[in-house]
């Protein structure tokens, strides 16, 4: 009997090519709630969850950590905004067939990202990937959470012992996958290129989801295989 794969997708550099706003939309909600302008450069932050960006933002800033919700709010309003107009998002190149191939094969899209539900959606949607391509029930957000490694826990919990795998772009995304014991799968379509990626404990380093796609089906196949 081949096992119910779940297939828990990043959305920032993997489904979506990253975005110029991604960053500023943070001070953005900030100033907006604290009435605190930032400034200066920022250093990456790939990798890293909302919640974990909002609470190291608002401790650079010297503010209150009580202003942590209401900026979180502030920023899904901010992303649902920049969805509708000249900044939204792009997909990545070979995402709805990657979608569909799961789907076609029996298996489950579902996401585990940093993103909140709200901004998830807004981003996934203004792009044009279909919101209803994903189980959002099995879904997973960083919103509130301070680690990504608190994603996928939570995730494995949920879960249980069900085969599924994390497909993302970053080494963080490996770190966090290892730590709850989740198969990584990486796509070189965010910051960090094929060669570093190649570091991780990922099973396989895709190009993209174009040339990479009948890799990322022979590795789905054999965890299906393996989870029987």
């Amino acid at each position: 009997m081949v096992e119910h794969v779940y297939v828990l997708w990043d959305v920032d550099g993997t489904l979506l090519l990253n975005g110029a706003l991604a960053g500023s939309l943070y001070d953005e909600a900030i100033e907006y709630v604290s009435g605190y302008t930032p400034g200066g450069t920022r250093p990456g932050e790939h990798g890293k969850t909302d919640g974990q960006i909002i609470a190291e933002r608002l401790a650079q800033y010297g503010l209150d950590s009580e202003l942590h919700d209401a900026v979180g709010a502030r920023l899904d309003e901010l992303s649902v905004i920049a969805s509708t107009g000249s900044h939204r998002r792009e997909a990545a190149p070979g995402v709805p067939d990657a979608l569909a191939a799961v789907r076609t094969a029996g298996w489950t899209n579902a996401l585990l990202t940093g993103n909140s539900p709200t901004r998830a959606r807004a981003k996934l949607g203004g792009a044009g990937i279909d919101l209803d391509a994903f189980d959002w029930e099995h879904s997973f957000f960083g919103d509130r959470t301070r680690q990504r490694s608190e994603i996928t826990a939570a995730a494995r919990a949920a879960l249980a012992d069900r085969p599924s795998v994390i497909v993302g772009d970053t080494p963080s995304d490996d770190l966090a996958a290892a730590a709850a014991g989740i198969p990584f799968i990486a796509v070189a379509t965010g910051i960090f290129p094929a060669e570093e990626l190649a570091q991780t404990g990922a099973l396989v380093v895709l190009p993209n989801l174009v040339q990479g796609l009948p890799q990322l089906r022979a590795q789905l196949d054999a965890l299906a295989v393996a989870g029987a």
